[in-house]
């Protein structure tokens, strides 16, 4: 997994931006309008992103739409998947210790 799709999705108003685009494309004033944003604020945000290989561009005559790459978001998933089992593992153990104690206390009274 890639730091920079970490450092791209650290910054609050970038994750409100994947989340407009998750439902498609949408232009730099759509996305600054949706979001109380100066244009040149949301401009920023989406070069981090795009430098990142979060988003691609499309530019239509005089306007630039912002869609999301799936690969990274994929690629994320993927390596969360791993994490994912240790957790439930680490809970179920939790889970099992909880129901002892409960037990044992309810055995006690």
């Amino acid at each position: 997994m890639d730091i920079t799709t970490f450092s791209a999705l650290a910054e609050p108003s970038r994750i409100r931006i994947v989340e407009l685009l998750i439902d498609g494309p949408l232009t730099v004033g759509d996305i600054a309008e949706q979001l109380q944003l100066r244009q040149p604020q949301a401009s920023k945000h989406l070069r981090v992103l795009l430098e990142a290989g979060l988003v691609e561009v499309q530019a239509i005559a005089n306007r630039r739409s912002y869609k999301l790459r799936l690969e990274p978001f994929q690629a994320l998933d993927a390596w969360l998947e791993t994490y994912r089992g240790v957790w439930d593992e680490r809970l179920d153990v939790l889970g099992n210790y909880l129901q002892k104690l409960r037990t044992r206390e309810n055995n006690q009274n």
